[in-house]
């Protein structure tokens, strides 16, 4: 990368190129700015000379270097140094508030893309909920779906399940099966084991218990750490049946057709 070149020496330069200095420097400000070159009316340039004065005239007091005065006003060949000096701090305070602005617009862009894509194009889902051998309890099945091209990375904290007894929510043990960053395209199950230690539970469907399955995660476009994390929460609400329960009372007192499922999938609420 090569070095900025040195400015010139001021005082050695004619005031005809101080006038040239001071335009190609107005010229690079509306480059910056966007803003198309306007060409000059007369020979030398000077309409884009009083343009500038004009800009800097109208520009606020704490964005322009202080200028002395005498007599109520700059004499002579003073004035183009004045406005060149004035020209160089407008332009470094420009070219920093552009890549500030710049910087911002481009983080606030990553950041709603990757909100987009945690809410819009990742589905998660309940898939199944099976027992585990032995009356050992339950395992849950949460299927993730990325309908974007690009993967994303995905991290899961750990499953948490509650049963409600009376009017709350109990806690109850569970562990997921894997754990860790993993890269998301296209479809991908997560298991997680759970058990169910309360007795009391409520029967809001005879027979049921009436649980909720927490499975939060940290959304992230690449593996590394950085400030790109988004974080999403998944609640699952179901009816589940107890490990050996009489399917011949539930389907009794419920009015199965047949069997009665291991669970009921519930809407969130």
């Amino acid at each position: 990368m090569r070095a900025a070149p040195p400015l010139p020496d001021l005082a050695t330069l004619t005031g005809e190129q101080k006038d040239e200095l001071i335009v190609s420097l107005w010229h690079t400000v509306l480059a910056l700015d966007g803003a198309p070159r306007q060409p000059a009316d007369t020979a030398g340039g000077q309409p884009d000379v009083a343009e500038l004065q004009a800009k800097i005239g109208a520009t606020a007091a704490s964005r322009r270097a202080w200028t002395p005065r005498r007599g109520g006003s700059v004499r002579g060949g003073l004035l183009p140094v004045v406005l060149l000096i004035v020209a160089i701090g407008f332009l470094g305070d420009f070219a920093i508030g552009r890549y500030q602005q710049r910087s911002l617009e481009t983080r606030e862009r990553a950041a709603l893309e990757l909100e987009n894509a945690a809410f819009n194009g990742l589905d998660a889902e309940l898939l199944r909920i099976a027992y585990e051998p032995e009356g050992a309890g339950y395992r849950a099945t949460i299927v993730m779906h990325n309908t974007y091209s690009t993967p994303l990375y995905i991290m899961l904290s750990p499953v948490r399940v509650f049963v409600q007894v009376g009017q709350t929510w109990q806690e109850q043990p569970a562990r997921a099966v894997a754990s860790g960053v993993v890269e998301l395209r296209g479809d991908r199950e997560f298991q997680a084991a759970f058990q169910v230690e309360a007795k009391d539970w409520r029967e809001l469907i005879p027979g049921y218990m009436h649980v909720r399955i927490d499975s939060d995660m940290l959304i992230s476009r690449r593996t590394g750490p950085g400030s790109d994390i988004i974080g999403r929460n998944n609640r699952f609400y179901v009816y589940l049946k107890p490990q050996n329960a009489d399917d011949a009372a539930i389907k009794r007192l419920s009015n199965f057709p047949g069997v009665p499922p291991l669970f009921i999938l519930m809407p969130p609420h």
